[in-house]
């Protein structure tokens, strides 16, 4: 059995659109693409550098595919982010894809038509971890079928207002437990979750 992680860079107000540049994803007129890099410290490098080590499978939107395609597989394994181009590389990469026809990076394949039965398929099998990053659209799929296992959420102490977020409607209620966390120098909070059951009340009444 093989479990499913989604990683990723949120807001404050959970947005995860276009974390790294001003080009990214600019969909719905997003402004604000390169959010992440003035709170970008040592810590938090050296939490991402450890988180990506890998081993583990790539599941991944077409669109962030693409974006990961055009950068890690010309990124030098002796270079500063070698660590994580080679697990990027060496990665099977599972794709949500329309046009499986034009996955050229080594290693991609599409999910197909049905894409919750083959993400089924593939954490009943063997193999590594699979792990989700950006691909909001995939994620909230995911989400509503309830095929997420942990979670490891990079927030930044930052309000976006607007953009594509994370959870949606479509997301089941379900209590989370932390299960490790840290906070950088900027105010970033690097945190594991994994889900604790159904959602708890209570009244102090």
């Amino acid at each position: 059995m093989r479990k499913l992680i989604v990683g990723t860079f949120l807001s404050l107000d959970g947005v995860m659109q276009a974390p790294g540049g001003p080009d990214e994803d600019t969909t719905g007129g997003f402004r604000f693409g390169g959010w992440v890099a003035p709170y970008w410290d040592e810590e938090t490098e050296h939490a991402l550098e450890a988180w990506l080590a890998g081993p583990y499978d790539l599941l991944l939107g077409r669109r962030t595919y693409d974006i990961f395609a055009g950068y890690w597989p010309h990124q030098p394994a002796d270079g500063p982010d070698g660590g994580i181009a080679t697990a990027f590389n060496r990665a099977t990469k599972y794709v949500a894809t329309h046009r499986p026809q034009s996955l050229d990076w080594e290693r991609s394949e599409a999910l197909g038509d049905d894409i919750v039965a083959r993400v089924r398929e593939l954490k009943s099998g063997d193999g590594p971890d699979l792990l989700v990053q950006g691909s909001s659209e995939l994620v909230q799929q995911l989400l509503e079928h309830a095929l997420v296992d942990e979670f490891h959420f990079t927030v930044f102490p930052v309000l976006l207002g607007r953009g594509k977020r994370l959870f949606d409607e479509r997301a089941l209620p379900s209590a989370l437990k932390l299960v490790e966390s840290k906070v950088s120098t900027t105010g970033v909070l690097i945190a594991s979750y994994v889900p604790d059951g159904e959602v708890k009340t209570g009244s102090f009444v």
